[in-house]
């Protein structure tokens, strides 16, 4: 079978799914592979690169869809190019379907199999194939730089000779793959980084990457990111209104924004309002990722830079991916290569669309002349972190009652145990002679006292205990002292064996004690 390219036709798509490395991989699954003559010009791929790969060039688009059994593009096929499909292909492209429905019913009619990779489900398996988050990716890292080429200062502090540049102040309205990908590269920057999410599982992400994670003071019980597959969910009024009212506290202060907020099958939310831009500083930067949904800036114009009368820009590209061209092509042409190495169970060039797979079910919306949009929940899902619950804070009056509480169970149990070993030494002594009595107690006692001692050591310091105790444990060598004078030598060559053994128990205990008491003490 042949799996074939053709060049993008939407204006100002750089992007390509075939390069020539994934072009050799593809080969290796017994695949030919045929690309369109310059589709991958903006890119970075010439012709000659792909021909060097073992790819067939061909000159028209028309050419290429007939002679592909696999047709794997970027962008949604338009009404024209679908047109040249036929039936028994397999299309594999972004799609959208939800918005696509009727484009995506000519497909199903046509008996084109379509595999919608922005459909992929987020599970483990699958994340080799995201390519959402592929691009995503992309996107949060050249939003920041696109802030940063419209920004007039630098992003990290200095102090110099000429004069102090406090850092620039960044916030990230979302912290998914995009919204992480812009904190990632806004640290490394040295921006003072803030993002918020409604998802309160991801502040542990946000601030293992340097940045601090603004909470809301309004408890709402949030869905499961693994519920929606790691998207956001649709907020409470309450809520939406506590979040607006908290970015309006941190407007005049941020630098930089940057919002990625977005939710599947639905408009943008408006989260950066008219009065909040009104109220930042002047040359600050608004970069709005969700700008081909609406914005979640009220003033974005899609793909347009503006800026506003008090001297925010405002910067709603909607291409940020094509923008870095041969970086998310390699990224994206490996997401298909892996998603055709699903379709190639047995390496042999021939695709078998197996439906009871979670993953080509998921993201296949046409097949066998059926809309098989939406599809089923994956068998398993992504388990999203849970958020750790915070201990409720005690007032003084209910520490004060655990701390009674704790005192008398714990005078309880040790009047028990002095009760039952007092009897026991009254049973012992009722049979046993007073000599022996004498030595008895003074072992119970001396092993009551010892295990006083010991429970009450912190557990850090178990070790050096252990070792003093072993060199006092040593008091053996006064016995050996004593019978070195002895008249028979055997005794006195036993005896002194006896204190050299016992020496080096005693130097080395206090050694190491002295040695790991060491550790726990400031230099």
């Amino acid at each position: 079978m042949k799996i074939g390219t053709p060049k993008e036709v939407m204006k100002g798509e750089a992007r390509v799914a075939m390069t020539p490395d994934s072009a050799r991989q593809l080969q290796k699954l017994g695949y030919d592979c045929i690309i369109e003559s310059g589709a991958g010009d903006a890119a970075g791929y010439s012709d000659d690169t792909y021909k060097d790969a073992g790819v067939e060039v061909v000159k028209t688009a028309a050419a290429l869809w007939k002679a592909a059994d696999v047709v794997a593009k970027v962008r949604p096929p338009t009404d024209a190019e679908l047109k040249k499909s036929r039936e028994g292909q397999l299309l594999i492209s972004f799609f959208y379907p939800a918005q696509n429905e009727k484009l995506m019913q000519q497909a199903a009619d046509q008996g084109t199999s379509v595999i919608a990779m922005d459909m992929v489900p987020r599970i483990s398996r699958a994340q080799k194939m995201d390519a959402l988050s592929s691009m995503a990716n992309i996107a949060g890292y050249r939003a920041v730089i696109e802030a940063g080429n419209n920004f007039g200062r630098f992003f990290t502090g200095q102090i110099t000779a000429a004069g102090k540049v406090p850092p620039a102040k960044v916030l990230v309205v979302g912290a998914g793959v995009a919204g992480l990908a812009a904190i990632g590269t806004s640290t490394s920057l040295g921006a003072i980084t803030y993002a918020f999410d409604v998802r309160p599982e991801v502040a542990e992400q946000v601030e293992s990457m340097g940045a601090e994670f603004v909470f809301l003071d309004f408890e709402e019980e949030q869905q499961d990111g693994a519920a929606t597959g790691g998207y956001a969910s649709v907020s409470s009024p309450e809520f939406a209104a506590a979040q607006l009212a908290k970015f309006r506290e941190l407007a005049p202060d941020m630098d930089i924004v940057i919002t990625t907020a977005l939710i599947p099958n639905r408009e943008a939310p408006e989260l950066w309002t008219k009065d909040m831009v009104e109220s930042m500083k002047p040359g600050s930067v608004i970069v709005d990722l969700a700008a081909e949904k609406g914005g979640n800036c009220k003033l974005t114009v899609m793909d347009e830079k503006i800026v506003t009368d008090n001297g925010v820009t405002i910067i709603g590209y909607t291409d940020f991916p094509s923008r870095m061209a041969t970086q998310s092509s390699n990224l994206y042409a490996t997401n298909i290569r892996h998603m055709m190495t699903d379709l190639t169970p047995e390496k042999d060039g021939q695709v078998v669309h197996n439906m009871e797979d979670d993953v080509i079910r998921g993201a296949t919306i046409a097949h066998e002349k059926a809309v098989t949009f939406p599809p089923p929940p994956p068998k398993v899902q992504a388990i999203a972190a849970k958020p750790k619950e915070k201990a409720k804070e005690l007032t003084p009056e209910e520490k004060r009652e655990q701390e009674v509480a704790a005192f008398k169970a714990q005078t309880k149990q040790q009047v028990t145990l002095l009760a039952i070993g007092a009897a026991l030494v009254l049973g012992v002594g009722l049979v046993a002679p007073a000599s022996f009595m004498q030595h008895f107690i003074v072992f119970v006692l001396s092993v009551f006292i010892g295990f006083q001692v010991i429970w009450n050591v912190a557990h850090s310091l178990h070790t050096p205990l252990m070792a003093v105790t072993n060199a006092i444990s040593s008091i053996v060598i006064l016995g050996a002292l004593i019978q070195i004078g002895s008249s028979s030598l055997l005794i006195t060559l036993l005896a002194a064996l006896g204190i050299f053994m016992a020496s080096i128990n005693i130097f080395g205990g206090f050694l190491v004690t002295r040695r790991m008491l060491a550790m726990f003490q400031k230099s």
